[in-house]
């Protein structure tokens, strides 16, 4: 496996070793061992699992106070997969990353706790798996909207499908600081 670090602290990508022949292909989507070589000593609480038609926008999402860490990827189709930071003080606050995920490049997109996470449907649908290490807590939940200005994601879509909740989600700027995760260096 090989891991290719972005601009942003702890967010990365994951490539697997893809073992393919006539029959198909397998590879690893977690292993343990193997991770903690790679520097992400991941517990995994729970494992989430949604289907999307293009042009589904789900995000920006994160949990406070029970922050999440999120270990991202498609089993089917392709998304356009984003990462915010929004921890207080952190020198990277508003900044944001994204990547293709598909389930022709087998991706793997890892986003630490205190990062807002996002992602639309490039593909006529998509089966996106979400690997968490804490569990759902719906007191918790809170988002950012997914076009804030002062963030400025430039997204594939300009007019996505969205939930009721994520098309009134608030700008990073309107958000109390004290429902967004702190910075520790």
């Amino acid at each position: 496996m090989k891991r290719i670090d972005t601009e942003l602290p702890g967010v990365c990508i994951l490539e697997p070793d893809v073992h393919g022949d006539t029959r198909g292909y397998f590879f690893e989507s977690f292993h343990a061992a193997k991770f903690a070589a790679l520097g992400l000593d991941l517990r995994i609480a729970q494992t989430n699992v949604s289907r999307s038609a293009r042009g589904v926008l789900r995000g920006l999402h994160y949990q406070w106070p029970d922050p999440q860490g999120k270990l991202v990827s498609v089993l089917e189709g392709a998304v356009w997969d984003v990462a915010v930071d929004i921890r207080r003080g952190s020198p990277g606050f508003g900044r944001w990353t994204a990547v293709e995920l598909s389930a022709d490049n087998h991706r793997l997109f890892w986003i630490p706790q205190g990062y807002a996470h996002g992602f639309c449907v490039l593909s006529a649908h998509a089966t996106f798996m979400y690997q968490c290490t804490t569990l759902y807590a719906a007191a918790a939940d809170a988002g950012v909207r997914w076009n804030d200005d002062d963030i400025g994601i430039t997204w594939p879509l300009a007019t996505p499908i969205l939930s009721a909740k994520d098309s009134i989600a608030p700008r990073l700027r309107e958000i109390d600081p004290a429902r967004l995760p702190v910075y520790v260096p």
